[in-house]
């Protein structure tokens, strides 16, 4: 049969430059199995599957798979989900300018900014938790990447759904040239059961504040391009390490340049640490999957 669907690309305003998500919108009655043919089949580092919600507080259901495996939640594919469901007349926004996605994390809360044509979506994150890393496996992560970490901010696994390693380098040119070996990190996600490893450093004379990459390699994703529970992850360590100032902190994190992309992440963390993640959104497919 077939089913609308369109390809997003999250984290930019103009097509070809972001981190792009399949976003399947009629998937109900594809059971676990196809969806995961799907993803497998699209090999882009998210696909998702529009359901029904199963409760009257959200709009609509969000299942989320890389090629090898399902996620309980990630940013880039929420909010170029919204994006498409909105395109498509799926659901209408909510008198106060918000969707409610439900996915296996729980309900997240998603805003929607039209600034001059440019639409602009967010979400808050649904919450984090740290989980500090001993020295043994740090160092194993220093002799993966070839390269140090901050010493003065022990790297950590921060919870948001996916399970990332975060980890600060001395800088953004640091960060530029990391050349991770993938089979030893992938051995490493596994072994800590961990989604995969987002690095960050700060730049000093650009708009954007920091630099990111993110490696996933043991979910079949070498670098995602650009991702948002990656950048939420970084957010929420920051705080933790006391890297942003008590009363919080709006900034833009850069993303992609290593694979050709030029993604920036809008990040707002609050004065009680609280994460809110957004950015633009372009559709470059649209179409139908016959399956």
């Amino acid at each position: 049969m077939k089913r609308s669907y369109k390809v997003v690309d999250v984290f930019t305003d103009r097509p070809l430059q972001g981190n792009p998500v399949a976003v399947m919108l009629d998937a109900d009655g594809l059971d676990t199995e196809q969806m995961q043919s799907i993803a497998r089949w699209t090999n882009l580092s998210e696909t998702t599957f529009v359901l029904p919600p199963t409760t009257s507080e959200a709009d609509y259901r969000l299942r989320i798979f890389t090629p090898r495996s399902e996620l309980p939640f990630a940013g880039h594919p929420t909010l170029g989900s919204a994006h498409a469901v909105l395109d498509a007349g799926r659901v209408a926004l909510r008198s106060n300018g918000r969707l409610i996605q439900e996915c296996t994390v729980g309900l997240v809360d998603l805003t929607i900014e039209d600034r001059g044509g440019d639409r602009q979506i967010a979400f808050n994150l649904p919450g984090a938790q740290i989980e500090e890393m001993d020295a043994v496996h740090i160092s194993e992560l220093e002799t993966i990447v070839g390269r140090s970490v901050n010493a003065k901010t022990a790297p950590a696994i921060v919870n948001v759904g996916p399970r990332w390693i975060i980890a600060q380098m001395q800088d953004a040119d640091s960060v530029l040239s990391l050349q991770p070996d993938f089979g030893k990190l992938a051995e490493v996600e596994r072994r800590l059961g961990v989604t995969g490893l987002t690095v960050f450093g700060a730049y000093h004379d650009r708009d954007a504040a920091i630099e990111v990459r993110t490696f996933a390699p043991s979910c079949g994703v070498e670098e995602d391009p650009v991702c948002g529970s990656g950048n939420a992850s970084v957010a929420a360590f920051q705080w933790k390490r006391g890297l942003l100032p008590s009363e919080g902190k709006n900034y833009v994190a850069s993303q992609g340049c290593r694979v050709g992309r030029a993604g920036k992440v809008h990040v707002s963390v609050d004065a009680h640490g609280r994460v809110n993640i957004g950015g633009s959104c372009v559709t470059c497919i649209e179409g139908h999957f016959e399956f």
